[in-house]
C-alpha cells in the first residue's frame, strides 16, 4: 500500500470515530423516549390454592363464615328429611306402633325362646309356647287388676268426694285463710290442667285406635309381628344388611347387633326393676291397710316403663289414695316409702342391672320422653328412652374405627334377632 493510500485509510478510521463518539454524546443528552401503554401491565398474581373453597370468590369469605354455612345446609336437608319421615310414619301409625310394640315384646321374650331352642325343640313351636305363655300372664294380670279395681271403684268414689270435702276445709281454716271463691277456682284450674294434659297424652292413642277394627287389627298385627320376630329375626335382618353396599355389612351388621343387646337388656332390665317398684310400693300399701294394693301395684309396673315420670306419677297416684282413704299420716308414709323406693332404684338397681351399656343421662331421658308425649302420646312416651337406647349403641358401633376388610371375606353371618 502506498504511502498515499494509508493517509487516507488513517483519516477514514478517525473520521467513524469521532462520528462514533458524537453519537454517544447525544444519545446521552436526549430523553428517554415515552412508553408505548399508558399504564402499566400488572404483575401475574401467584396462584392461591385452598382445599375447603370450589371458586377464587369463596376465598374472600370467612372461613368460619363457609363452616356456618355449609352446617346450616346440611341441618336443613337433615331437618327436612326428618319431618318427611315423621309425616310418613303418621300416616302409617297404625302400623308402626304395632311393630314398635312387637319389636319390644321380642327383646323381651327372645331369651326364653332361646333356651327352648337350646332343649331342641322346633321353632315354630318354642316361639308358639313363649307367645301364649306371654299372653296368659298379661290377660290374667288385667283380670285379677280390673276385677279389684270394679269391686272397690264406688267406696273408692265416695271416700274421694270425702277427701275433696276435707282439703277445701282445709283451706278455708288451715293457714292458708281461702276463700270459698279461692277453693274453687283452685279445685277448677287443677281440674282443667288435668283435663288438657290427659287429653295431650291420650289424642294420639284415641285417634291410631278410634274404632273396635283398629284395636283388633293392631292386636293382631302384634300378635304376628312378634311371633315372626322371634321366630325369624335373624333371617330378616339378613336379608335387610344384604340390601346395603358389600362394605357397608359388616359396620351395619355389627351396629345391628350391639343395638339388639342393647334393646333386649333394657327392656329385661326395666321389667325386673319395674317388678321390684311394684313389690315395694305394694307392700307398703299392705301394711298400711290402703285399699286397692294390687291394683295400685300394678299401675307401678306399668308406670315404671316410662322411666322417672311413669314411676313418679303412679306413685303419686297411691299417695293420693292413701290420703283418701287413711288420712294424713298414712299419706305421709306411703309418700316415704314411695321415695325410699324411687332413691334405691335410681342409685343403686339401674345402675346395677342396666349396668353402662344403657346407661342414659336424666336429662336426656325427660327430654326423650316429653318429646315423644308430644309426638305419639303414651306410645311416644314408652318407645322413646328404648329407641334413644338403640341409636346411642348403633351410631357409637358406626363411628368407631374397624380393621380393614376386604371385600371378599365380608360375609353377615350376625344380625340380631330384631
Amino acid at each position: 500500500m502506498s504511502r498515499l493510500q494509508r493517509v487516507r485509510e488513517n483519516l477514514r478510521k478517525a473520521y467513524e470515530s469521532g462520528r462514533d463518539s458524537v453519537r454517544i454524546v447525544r444519545s446521552e443528552d436526549r430523553p428517554p423516549p415515552e412508553p408505548e401503554v399508558e399504564f402499566e401491565l400488572p404483575a401475574a398474581e401467584p396462584a392461591f390454592e385452598h382445599h375447603s373453597t370450589a371458586s377464587r370468590d369463596d376465598v374472600e369469605v370467612p372461613h368460619s363464615l363457609r363452616i356456618a354455612a355449609a352446617w346450616s345446609w346440611r341441618l336443613i336437608v337433615v331437618g327436612v328429611v326428618g319431618w318427611v319421615l315423621l309425616h310418613f310414619i303418621g300416616i302409617i301409625s297404625v302400623v308402626v306402633i304395632p311393630l314398635a310394640i312387637a319389636l319390644l315384646l321380642s327383646a323381651l321374650l327372645a331369651p326364653a325362646v332361646g333356651w327352648l331352642l337350646k332343649l331342641r325343640l322346633p321353632p315354630s313351636l318354642a316361639t308358639f309356647l313363649v307367645l301364649i305363655g306371654g299372653i296368659a300372664a298379661v290377660a290374667g294380670t288385667l283380670t285379677l287388676v280390673i276385677d279389684q279395681f270394679v269391686e272397690g271403684l264406688p267406696e273408692l268414689t265416695s271416700k274421694t268426694t270425702l277427701g275433696i270435702r276435707q282439703i277445701q276445709d282445709w283451706g278455708r281454716t288451715g293457714p292458708l285463710h281461702l276463700s270459698d271463691a279461692q277453693v274453687n277456682q283452685a279445685i277448677d284450674t287443677v281440674q282443667n290442667w288435668l283435663n288438657s294434659n290427659t287429653s295431650s297424652l291420650t289424642e294420639t292413642g284415641v285417634q291410631t285406635a278410634a274404632t273396635l277394627f283398629e284395636l283388633a287389627t293392631g292386636a293382631l298385627l302384634v300378635l304376628f309381628a312378634t311371633f315372626f320376630f322371634l321366630r325369624d329375626g335373624r333371617k330378616i335382618w339378613r336379608f335387610v344388611v344384604r340390601l346395603f353396599p358389600v362394605n357397608a355389612r359388616w359396620s351395619l351388621s355389627d351396629a345391628g347387633d350391639a343395638s339388639w343387646a342393647t334393646l333386649g337388656a333394657y327392656v329385661r332390665a326395666t321389667v325386673l326393676v319395674a317388678f321390684i317398684d311394684a313389690t315395694g310400693i305394694g307392700l307398703a300399701l299392705v301394711l298400711t291397710d290402703v285399699p286397692f294394693p294390687f291394683p295400685l301395684a300394678a299401675l307401678v309396673f306399668l308406670g315404671a316403663f316410662v322411666p322417672i315420670i311413669g314411676a313418679s306419677v303412679s306413685g303419686a297416684v297411691a299417695v293420693l289414695v292413701a290420703l283418701v282413704d287413711q288420712g294424713w299420716i298414712v299419706a305421709l308414709i306411703v309418700l316415704g316409702a314411695v321415695i325410699l323406693v324411687q332413691q334405691v332404684e335410681g342409685h343403686l338397681l339401674q345402675p346395677l342391672i342396666m349396668g353402662r351399656a344403657v346407661a342414659i343421662h336424666p336429662l336426656v331421658v325427660i327430654v326423650g320422653i316429653a318429646s315423644g308425649v308430644v309426638l305419639a302420646g303414651i306410645i311416644g312416651a314408652l318407645v322413646a328412652v328404648p329407641l334413644i337406647a338403640v341409636l346411642n349403641t348403633g351410631v357409637r358401633r358406626l363411628a368407631r374405627r374397624r380393621p380393614e376388610v376386604p371385600p371378599s371375606a365380608v360375609v353377615v353371618t350376625a344380625g340380631g334377632s330384631s
